[in-house]
């Protein structure tokens, strides 16, 4: 049969190890796929420039990536360059033109997913975006096909390596954060400028993703709460530690109901205490994991590498793989679902805990002043510890669940006490009762 013949905008570290890939194992794919892949053009910001031992012809480099995707010949485009211009424009004229696409660009798919979601319904063409989230790890295909017949209620993630590596360096060294973020970058881990990542960026997108496969709707990136981890200190850590927990930077989506009873989504991205029973909390290093619950096939855990060259490369290849037969067999992959169109649900609303720690006077009267803001926002206390005496006086508060607006009006309201020195700090707890 003819070769399926591929065309690959970007050669970085992810599209080196796509090339390396279809290389090595060429014939298994062939075998797999019923007829060969043949690579045909890969765009490039500067063709002559050394890929030491690359197993592509030079010949193939090229500057223009927009003429690539509109070559009549090219079955397949592969889009690992990121971002969202000009990589909008190339997937839109693809897809527009019945060239199917894999891509693994997670702020495109998050920002504009409904834009390639439509190019690929006019050109009737395959849009596959696996390594988007979590490498390597199958997660995307059991949302958007295996599930379809489910009703997913919630999802729960560790879906950035980079902040799941520096927590638990924290939590096992007890390190604060930048020295735990001068070790990920010195292992890899982290890019030179790490804001994407501890600043949730890269989680929000992905929780986006997750989100409008989970609940049929479509979800962007601006629908998400996001809250860092760079306040996250060593002393919360210790204090995770005494409760039986510990801290990641979890993506929490849910379905459910609204202050009016009307079915929404809820999507959030932040650091929380978990208990060290639950399956996310032994999820080390820069390993990812997701946790899905649905009605009917209960609790499933997914886990991997979430990043690096070669993991993410597997999940372009496997989607590379089934755009191909498809093209071949001239059939499609399941097209957009996004028929429950529900609204998004605001963080205000969202049932959570919050650990409160707070600096205050050491002064007869404190507490029951502290009780008192947290029943005037009906916020019910679940445990309270005091440590230190005088200047080191210390107040740490665990909330029974409550709406995270009752909640955020308690810690606003306890900033003005008089004998409130500080709020040291605020996180939330989810996982447990």
């Amino acid at each position: 049969m003819r070769p399926v013949k591929l065309a690959l905008l970007g050669c970085g570290t992810v599209g080196a190890e796509v090339v390396r890939l279809l290389h090595d194992q060429a014939a298994d794919l062939t075998a797999r796929i019923g007829a060969p892949l043949e690579l045909v053009g890969v765009a490039v910001r500067r063709p002559g420039r050394a890929r030491g031992d690359l197993p592509v012809d030079p010949g193939l480099f090229t500057t223009d990536a927009l003429g690539l995707v509109k070559r009549d010949d090219v079955d397949v485009v592969i889009e690992v360059v990121g971002g969202i211009e000009p990589a909008r424009t190339w997937l839109t004229e693809a897809l527009r033109g019945g060239t199917s696409v894999v891509t693994a660009n997670k702020a495109l798919l998050a920002e504009d997913g409904a834009a390639l979601h439509d190019a690929a319904a006019e050109g009737n063409a395959d849009l596959y975006y696996e390594a988007s989230v979590a490498g390597a790890i199958p997660l995307l295909r059991p949302l958007r096909e295996s599930l379809h017949g489910d009703r997913v209620t919630r999802v729960t993630g560790i879906v950035n390596g980079t902040t799941n590596f520096i927590l638990s360096s924290m939590d096992a060294t007890g390190a604060g954060f930048q020295e735990a973020l001068d070790e990920a970058t010195e292992l890899g881990y982290a890019e030179a400028d790490p804001t994407a990542d501890v600043e949730g960026f890269d989680a929000a997108a992905k929780a986006a993703i997750l989100a409008s496969l989970a609940f049929h709707t479509r979800v962007t990136a601006a629908d998400v709460f996001r809250e860092g981890m760079t306040a996250v200190t060593a002393g919360d850590v210790a204090s995770a530690k005494e409760m039986g927990c510990t801290i990641k930077l979890l993506c929490i989506a849910e379905r459910g109901p609204d202050s009016t009873g009307r079915e929404s989504v809820s999507v959030r991205v932040h650091p929380a205490m978990i208990p060290r029973t639950h399956p996310l909390a032994g999820v080390g290093d820069a390993f990812n994991a997701v946790f899905v619950e649905a009605e009917a096939a209960g609790q499933l855990m997914f886990y991997g590498r979430g990043a690096g060259g070669t993991p993410t490369a597997s999940a372009v290849l496997g989607d590379i793989v089934a755009a191909a037969r498809n093209r071949l067999t001239g059939s499609r992959a399941p097209s957009e679902s996004a028929y429950a169109d529900l609204p998004i649900r605001p963080i205000g609303e969202a049932l959570t805990r919050y650990h409160i720690s707070l600096d205050v006077a050491d002064r007869q009267g404190v507490l029951a002043a502290v009780a008192g803001v947290f029943a005037k926002h009906e916020v019910s206390i679940a445990t309270v510890r005091q440590s230190g005496r005088d200047a080191d006086a210390t107040l740490v508060i665990v909330t029974h669940q409550a709406p995270d607006s009752h909640l955020a009006a308690t810690v606003a309201e306890l900033a003005t006490l008089e004998i409130v020195r500080s709020i040291a700090s605020v996180l939330r707890v989810e996982g447990g009762n």
